[in-house]
């Protein structure tokens, strides 16, 4: 089955490519794809990520295991399309270059069956230049971890002006 995917780059001005790939390909197909579809190197971290209707991060499958055999992770090359996109679940997030961030929001279009005589994956909608530095992220702090200041009085606990003479006196 060939899956017809939406990759949009999660920024103000609409930057995006309809891309159509095998259901059996590899996560790590569609991460080469969407890399030479935006023209980015291709030589950053990345990862995807699952996520619901409201685009939550949910389950990472990255393309390394930088885990050094601590915590199993799920890697692109041994994940197909077909076992993380169907028509219940239909979004994934896509991250690349982890220290410019790079996020894309990908949504599963529809599933077809192949047309003789055409290669996939292949890029069917391309539209807008992907910028030349990513788009500034504004992250919120989960709400419950939000201090509702209650605990500002708490502050002189830690920290006494007049017996702090040096920071080795903290330990």
């Amino acid at each position: 089955m060939i899956y017809r995917l939406r990759v949009l780059l999660d920024a103000a001005n609409d930057c995006l490519r309809d891309i159509e790939i095998e259901g059996d390909s590899t996560l790590e197909d569609f991460h080469n794809v969407i890399t030479q579809s935006f023209q980015l190197q291709g030589d950053e971290m990345a990862s995807f990520y699952s996520s619901d209707e409201e685009w939550n991060q949910g389950q990472e499958y990255c393309l390394f295991d930088m885990s050094e055999g601590l915590n199993p992770v799920q890697k692109m090359a041994e994940t197909k399309i077909q076992d993380v996109l169907s028509k219940k679940d239909t979004r994934l997030i896509y991250v690349y270059d982890f220290l410019s961030m790079w996020t894309f929001l990908v949504e599963l279009a529809e599933i077809v069956g192949p047309t003789d005589g055409i290669a996939y994956p292949q890029v069917i909608f391309s539209m807008g230049e992907l910028p030349d530095s990513p788009p500034d992220k504004e992250f919120e702090a989960d709400p419950r971890f939000h201090d509702d200041d209650e605990g500002d009085d708490d502050e002189e606990d830690y920290y006494d002006e007049e017996n702090f003479d040096n920071y080795d006196d903290l330990y």
